[in-house]
């Protein structure tokens, strides 16, 4: 069984051989219980634990996939089309609505008083499913003197559409229609002509197959509360010879919350909190040309599967699957079996650029990595960008590299903006 990659889609490795509507709606309600019942671990029978490296290896020396599982992924997609066409950067550059989801501490260095965006995102549109897609609503306000401090929400939705749920048997268990969102509220200040930093409180709901029932337990919705804690660091303007620029660095600490479960068993799943360092270089060349680069490098701080599986306690769970919530964000950082080697596998990689003409036109393009026995997301991205007054549309589209499909494919997002320009407080003026 090869490994299902829960962080690209919780049913696309699986649909993707399908033809026919209701035949891919039967099979998501299959998945979706089997994910109940904890099944998307990989397995391990072509991996062999090589006994003079201690590590497990597949039959041809090389390392195994050993990608790092978490329930409630739809948080850590990139709910933005600017983005998305970066190749999923975020953590460093300017400031816009949908600043929340990479790093809140952002906010403040707004050149608008505050903003509101909306995003759709088709998912699995290159199989025709039109009702599985994800939401995303947020936005910012300045306030305070000098606005030096910035509040902002959010409310993503992810739909897994209509669902007939069955039975390993294929015998129906009635309809259903699984969601999940989040609630995100957050607070940033500066604190210093140059630094700031922000903290925010969510909620996660996810409702994957209440009222279902599956090895004798009855599911019912899956609930967790989580924190971000975010820093930005922004230069002052620095002259050059035919322009300027700046450089702006930022950390985030994202998704820091409790376990979830969607059963009263042990088994609980830790949810994708993640650190993320992101530097973006802003240059001006001139009155009407601006570009941008930018580097992302995240980190899912949750524990490393354990190709042993090992459970010393005999409870039927794997022992890394039972460490505290703090054991195993701290415990993420070392716990790779593999050493620091496959620690560094676990990185992932943004790297964005963009392109504006007189802040009204903007071209964009980016790509992403993730290592092949982690994920293997490799991709293109690429988008455009249009403002006109206080609104703005941006436009992001993805290509693969690798033969691994994406839920993204042959799919564009579009993203609206509203800047409170009009709005704009004296010290900017």
């Amino acid at each position: 069984m090869n490994y299902f990659d829960q962080k690209n889609s919780y049913i696309w490795a699986f649909v993707r051989p399908l033809c026919n509507n209701a035949m891919k709606k039967t099979v998501l309600s299959s998945l979706v219980l089997v994910f109940l019942l904890g099944m998307t671990q990989k397995s391990f029978a072509q991996c062999f634990l090589n006994s003079a490296t201690g590590e497990y290896e597949t039959v041809l020396g090389e390392p195994c996939v050993n990608t790092i599982i978490t329930a409630v992924p739809f948080l850590r997609i990139v709910p933005d089309a600017r983005s998305a066409a970066m190749g999923d950067v975020g953590i460093a550059t300017s400031t816009d609505a949908n600043a929340l989801h990479f790093n809140g501490s952002k906010m403040v260095f707004g050149e608008d008083k505050g903003g509101v965006a909306v995003t759709y995102t088709p998912w699995l549109r290159a199989l025709n499913v039109n009702d599985v897609y994800l939401a995303y609503l947020s936005g910012y306000t300045k306030f305070g003197d000098n606005d030096n401090q910035a509040a902002g929400f959010s409310l993503r939705y992810f739909s897994l559409g209509d669902i007939a749920f069955t039975d390993e048997n294929g015998m129906p268990l009635g309809n259903g229609r699984p969601n999940e969102f989040e609630l995100n509220g957050s607070y940033a200040r500066l604190l210093g002509d140059k630094l700031s930093a922000g903290l925010g409180a969510k909620f996660i709901y996810s409702n994957l197959a209440a009222g279902q029932e599956v090895g004798g337990e009855q599911i019912s919705a899956g609930t967790a509360f989580a924190a971000d804690i975010s820093m930005t660091y922004k230069s002052g303007e620095i002259d050059m010879n035919n322009g300027s620029s700046n450089l702006t660095v930022g950390l985030a600490l994202t998704n820091l919350g409790s376990k979830i479960t969607y059963t009263n068993s042990i088994n609980k799943d830790f949810i994708p909190a993640n650190i993320g360092l992101g530097a973006a270089w802003d240059l001006d060349l001139d009155e009407f040309n601006r570009l941008t680069v930018a580097l992302d490098i995240n980190k899912l701080m949750a524990p490393t599967p354990d190709p042993g599986a090992e459970d010393l306690d005999a409870d039927g769970v794997p022992d890394y699957k039972q460490v505290s919530t703090f054991s195993g964000i701290f415990g993420s950082f070392g716990d790779a079996q593999g050493g620091i080697s496959e620690e560094l596998r676990e990185l992932m990689y943004s790297f964005g650029i963009e392109y504006w003409y007189d802040k009204q036109f903007a071209v964009r393009t980016g790509y992403f990595y993730e290592h092949s026995t982690k994920g293997n997301r490799k991709y293109f991205t690429v988008g455009l960008g249009l403002k006109y007054n206080v609104f703005g549309l941006n436009i992001s589209y993805l290509v693969p590299t690798t033969n691994q499909r994406n839920p993204l494919d042959n799919t564009l997002r579009f993203s609206m903006l509203f800047d409170f320009s009009a709005f704009r407080s004296d010290a900017d003026l």
